[in-house]
């Protein structure tokens, strides 16, 4: 996978890293020319000096042949206008972008931006969950404008799934298993794998059946929510 990243704050940078030790091409752009010549020293050819949000540097940077374009800079207006160059002028790669004020999420879904990502958005959501005592159910992220969410859910010994295979469990339509973490391993998802106590299931549901899902994976009673 070659992913561009349009800002060398403390998220790109170490989600740069984090894609290069998991053998990914990547590209980190950053416009201050301190941070650039720092970066440089540590990255090598995978850090660029320029302005993300202009079309003359996402081509140098090779967003024609790229997989996915993300935009983590401070500030929402150069996240968009980088994320919609890449989507008007070089149509294939799939775009990500920060969000900064979450009063702004709704722009971007609407403007056409693949996936967006608002921090603040994410731990209001956490704390609301936290305040409510309900079982474990942490919404991580939201996608297509909040049409389909990815929840981390904690499975319990009174779960009614625990020890059950996934192909038996009847999941509401659209929803998909994407991993599950037990203990130190990150397990990839099969039919045939069983469900365990103290697993964190992590689960992609659009957001009208996410009501239904928790009531199969931990019980919770809800109402007036079809599958």
């Amino acid at each position: 996978m070659y992913a561009i990243i349009v800002g060398a704050g403390k998220v790109g940078y170490y989600l740069t890293k984090l894609l290069l030790s998991q053998g990914h091409e990547v590209m980190l752009i950053e416009n201050d020319r301190a941070k650039f010549a720092s970066l440089a020293n540590e990255l090598g050819d995978s850090v660029l000096l320029g302005d993300g949000s202009t079309m003359e540097t996402l081509k140098e940077a090779g967003a024609n042949r790229a997989d996915v374009i993300v935009a983590v800079t401070g500030h929402d207006e150069d996240n968009l206008v980088a994320c919609q160059l890449a989507k008007m002028l070089f149509i294939r790669p799939r775009t990500i972008a920060r969000v900064n004020n979450p009063v702004n999420e709704d722009v971007f879904s609407g403007l056409g931006i693949d996936v967006t990502v608002s921090a603040t958005k994410l731990l209001n959501a956490i704390i609301q969950e936290q305040v409510k005592a309900e079982d474990m159910v942490i919404p991580l992220l939201s996608l297509r404008g909040g049409d389909v969410e990815i929840m981390e859910i904690e499975i319990s010994s009174s779960s009614p799934v625990a020890n059950k295979m996934i192909k038996d469990l009847p999941l509401p339509k659209g929803s998909l298993f994407v991993s599950i973490l037990r203990g130190d391993e990150v397990l990839v998802p099969r039919g045939d794998m069983e469900i365990h106590e103290d697993d964190q299931v992590i689960v992609l549901v659009k957001k009208v059946h996410a009501a239904v899902l928790r009531q199969i994976l931990i019980g919770q009673k809800t109402k007036n929510h079809q599958v």
